[in-house]
């Protein structure tokens, strides 16, 4: 693992410090992988990094970088040993079959490792990005002529099941109680569970109740500092995807939690601004908040650690029960911070209790016995 560098920020921009370190990195870590590539790819990159998001940036990049050693590894259509030696004209000959055999290859494949063979298994949503990475590749290609002809036309179709069909995963009311009850008296936990629950459980319950509150992503809710909070304005502030800075409301639950977590159980002794921290004063990372949010949505769900939910099923629990208790759904648009409100809208398409309800109802062997 390469050696993190030493990084002195000179802000004078609105962003925390924290901020302008993370998408620093995250652009330092696309500058790396790029180094990585042949020359002339260079005109793509520039292309991504005025196109597209970083994280997105970042993403297709591993995507390529993957689809070229797959080229070296697995084909014959390049003489190359290393990624930065594949040249222009073996780009060139690549045609849209190939790209339909990878991508049916990146559907489960094999990596062997220290005498262990990992198996990879990816899903349609994945691989429908890996298609698109590669079709924002050599389109741009094409336009630059790099390569002689558009083969993107070429590529076959992934069924990704659209946001209606699938079923949307939130926790209902009653967990979140069981959770929050949980957090709040460690009921459900084991020996081991109470031990850390004792030094952290003020943290912990402030990280439940946001996210259920404001259905903040995980990078939103990991980059919050105390200096984002002003108690006497009622307000703080997050750093939204798109370099979006946004303004929340505080109500009187997150108040009371914010500030109980600060006054009795945040450590005064660092120099950290960072809300959240870990028992090693340090920033959490996005890690350690989603296996504490795994942790205690199993509690809530009364299933095993593996099966409890993410971060963001907490954001769709946040929009599902915002939308049941009648909010507008342009509200819940901006709350949540949905480009579409057509977004918006599969939350309210899904009605979380009408299956239970309508199968409730429908007892045969109830009847059954009353006939």
């Amino acid at each position: 693992m390469a050696e993190r560098k030493n990084i002195k920020i000179h802000n004078k921009s609105d962003k925390p410090d924290n901020v302008v370190e993370k998408e620093h990195l995250i652009k330092d870590e696309c500058e790396e992988l790029q180094k990585q590539f042949p020359s002339f790819l260079r005109g793509f990159f520039m292309y991504l990094k005025g196109n597209v998001l970083p994280l997105t940036r970042l993403s297709y990049l591993h995507d390529i970088k993957f689809f070229f050693e797959y080229l070296i590894s697995e084909t014959d259509l390049t003489a190359a040993e290393d990624i930065s030696k594949i040249k222009q004209g073996e780009i060139n000959k690549v045609e849209s079959v190939d790209i339909n055999i990878f991508i049916d290859y990146c559907r489960r494949y094999e990596k062997k490792k220290n005498k262990t063979t990992y198996i990879y298994e990816n899903s349609n949503r994945t691989l429908a990005r890996k298609k698109s990475s590669l079709s924002v590749m050599f389109k741009q290609l094409y336009r630059e002529g790099i390569v002689d002809k558009n083969i993107t036309d070429g590529f076959e179709p992934i069924r990704v099941s659209k946001a209606g069909e699938r079923e949307i995963k939130a926790l209902q009311d009653d967990e979140v109680m069981v959770m929050l009850d949980a957090v709040s008296t460690g009921s459900g936990l084991t020996k081991k569970e109470l031990q850390f629950w004792e030094k952290t459980k003020k943290r912990d319950k402030a990280i439940l109740v946001i996210f259920v509150t404001y259905g903040l992503r995980l990078s939103e809710l990991e980059q919050l500092n105390v200096s984002s909070f002003n108690f006497n304005r009622g307000e703080f502030k997050i750093y939204r995807k798109r370099d979006k800075e946004s303004v929340m409301p505080l109500n009187k639950s997150v108040i009371s939690v914010v500030l109980d977590y600060i006054e009795n159980e945040r450590s005064s002794d660092t120099d950290e601004d960072a809300l959240f921290l870990s028992l090693q004063n340090k920033r959490m990372t996005g890690r350690q908040i989603r296996e504490l949010v795994k942790k205690y949505t199993s509690i809530g769900m009364r299933t095993s650690r593996k099966a409890g939910y993410s971060p963001h099923k907490l954001r769709a629990t946040t929009a599902t029960s915002l939308i049941a208790r009648g909010n507008s759904i342009y509200d819940v648009q901006a709350l949540m911070d949905h480009e579409q409100v057509t977004t918006t809208q599969l939350y309210a398409a899904h009605k979380m209790n009408v299956k239970r309800d309508l199968v409730n109802d429908f007892e045969w062997e109830e009847e059954r016995r009353e006939s």
